[in-house]
């Protein structure tokens, strides 16, 4: 079955008595996406050293929701998702995500920082400002505007605390999100090639993620 069959057929019985009578096919459809996520991580790895030895059973999220503090109940998620990352799903500095929707959802890859704090976002503006000309060069970059064009996430109103709302690169310091994602047709997960495409589609993304951690974690 493909992932789309399956990600539809779960987004219209999202509930535990089907899932459970279905196993089945969740455990082939997991199985296949496993083995087609190390072959884009090996992919990934010939450009991307970090992640070499990264195995996709630890990169992968859980299908299961938590449904604690959110008002929808569904028990399972309507997505496979992974992130590449060697510090695995903390998300402690910038790494590659990649998101197999179900049809009429979000399916993508992405690079950044998602989960910033406020001493983090802090730094990465001071460190964006001060290296403004190679971070403008890039963000510029032709390929990665014609695939990234925008900015993933949320923005502030108005200028963060301590900076000019006037500032020439008031965009930039409104970000409280800094990457960038790429959104993908919802077959394309189907496409037996989808490992080494979401390879080629995340490279662009190397020098964000890199100025990224250099930044915080000098590496």
């Amino acid at each position: 079955m493909k992932l789309s069959q399956y990600l539809d057929l779960l987004q219209r019985n999202n509930n535990r008595p089907w899932f459970t009578a279905n196993k089945n096919l969740y455990d082939d459809v997991r199985q296949q996406w496993y083995e087609d996520l190390d072959r884009m991580i090996a992919c990934v790895g010939q450009w991307e050293p970090r992640i070499v030895s990264l195995q996709a059973r630890n990169a992968s999220y859980r299908i299961y929701r938590d449904t604690r503090f959110s008002l929808d109940k569904t028990p399972y998620k309507n997505h496979f998702s992974a992130i590449l990352s060697p510090r695995g799903k903390r998300l402690k500095a910038a790494d590659y995500y990649v998101q197999a929707g179900a049809p009429g959802t979000e399916s993508l890859t992405a690079g950044g920082y998602w989960a910033a704090d406020r001493d983090a976002l802090r730094k990465l503006r001071h460190a964006m400002i001060d290296n403004i000309e190679e971070f403008t060069e890039i963000i510029s970059d032709s390929t990665m505007t014609r695939l990234y064009p925008d900015w993933y996430g949320p923005k502030l109103k108005s200028a963060p605390k301590g900076w000019d709302r006037n500032h020439p690169d008031i965009d930039l310091l409104r970000l409280q999100v800094i990457g960038r994602g790429h959104e993908l047709p919802g077959n394309f997960f189907d496409d037996p090639s989808w490992p080494e495409k979401c390879a080629d589609l995340l490279r662009p993304l190397k020098p964000l993620v890199d100025f990224i951690n250099y930044s915080l974690l000098d590496e």
